[in-house]
């Protein structure tokens, strides 16, 4: 029997839900600047698929990278961290 590789995972927030069973994940982070030691924010944008439609814009969620779906979709959402207040 074969064995899966491990497939990558990202946290981020929604920031679009407007695509039917498909929305948008920003994941932002920290990176501390080469020379002059300053932390930057980078923000990277993923389009996951949502099979059931339940994300909402500002729900915190956690994506799995899979099989292209898509020309742009190549992550799927697992669970949905927390809910926008």
């Amino acid at each position: 029997m074969e064995t899966r590789n491990l497939r990558k995972e990202r946290t981020g927030v929604v920031t679009s839900n407007k695509m039917e069973k498909s929305i948008v994940v920003a994941e932002v982070k920290r990176v501390k600047h080469p020379m002059y030691g300053k932390f930057v924010l980078n923000t990277k944008k993923y389009v996951a698929h949502d099979e059931k439609n339940d994300c909402n814009i500002g729900d915190t969620v956690k994506i799995m990278e899979t099989r292209p779906l898509s020309k742009s979709k190549c992550w799927r959402m697992v669970e949905i961290i927390e809910r926008a207040k």
